[in-house]
């Protein structure tokens, strides 16, 4: 599978934005997804994930509450919806594919998309 992220931006702090990440393929829905950022001089990290149904999700402490991940089976797409940010949301964020659904490691996700830039000033 292929994935594009987009929707990152230029926003002040607590404002929002809404990430996207375009699979290519017919077996999206059978991938469990992840969000995950990487900010500069720091490891990549959990942000979120969502099951192939979209009816399970989990989010990392930061950013509970805040972010809100979704999935639309039928657009191959998935979502993160980002509210209340904060300057310490600044990262490069990927989304990620995996063969099963809730890894919060690296690790537990096969396919990577290119990466979209969240810039949050204070």
């Amino acid at each position: 599978v292929q994935l594009q992220a987009s929707g990152g931006g230029l926003v002040q702090t607590g404002g929002s934005l809404r990430l996207s990440c375009a699979a290519s393929g017919r077996t999206f829905s059978s991938y469990g997804m992840g969000w995950f950022r990487q900010a500069p001089g720091k490891v990549r990290e959990f942000v979120a994930a969502i099951s192939q149904s979209g009816s399970g999700t989990k989010y990392a402490e930061p950013v509970k509450g805040r972010f809100s991940v979704s999935r639309d089976n039928a657009k191959n797409t998935m979502y993160l919806q980002m509210n209340s940010l904060k300057f310490e949301d600044t990262a490069v964020y990927y989304c990620a594919s995996s063969a099963g659904w809730g890894s919060s490691r690296v690790e537990g996700y096969d396919y990577w998309g290119q990466g979209t830039q969240v810039t949050v000033s204070s």
